[in-house]
């Protein structure tokens, strides 16, 4: 009988092992994959709204604020969790030099563990700036010189 009672103990100790560590897994998870994804989409959305008109006019870059925002929104929306609750704040965004800064709330499910229901805020944010890194004649001209 000793023996058995050992046996429930390692069974339900594995569960609970299990359980803690899907939890962990599911806040991790979101929080790495949550930061690569902004990353990439803002790289991605940031292309996508450049201004090539007064690109060729000027030669320097500049994106359109609402072209940007309609491309982040339309890029995140393809590859978000549909389990998570997302919030999007854009701080800051420069047409010309091109820089956005953007906060990205994660609401994830709520757990209940002994009566006592959790959830988990993961908050990323993330300042990017686009560069052209274009050698221009004129750039060329200055290095040489200096």
């Amino acid at each position: 009988m000793k023996e058995s009672y050992w046996g429930y103990f390692l069974i339900l100790l594995g569960i609970f092992v299990i359980v803690i560590m899907m939890l962990v897994n599911n806040v991790t998870t979101t929080n790495t994959q949550d930061y690569y994804l902004l990353k990439e989409v803002t790289q991605a959305a940031m292309i996508d709204s450049v201004d090539y008109g007064y690109y060729r006019e000027t030669n320097e870059l500049r994106i359109v604020k609402e072209k940007f925002v309609e491309n982040f929104l339309r890029r995140i929306s393809e590859s978000v969790n549909i389990n998570n609750t997302y919030t999007f704040d854009f701080y800051d965004i420069y047409e010309c030099p091109p820089k956005v800064s953007i906060k990205v709330t994660t609401k994830t499910g709520s757990f209940t563990i002994g009566g006592n229901a959790s959830s988990f805020d993961i908050v990323n944010k993330i300042d990017a700036i686009l560069e052209d890194g274009l050698d221009t004649p004129e750039s060329i001209e200055k290095d040489r010189n200096s």
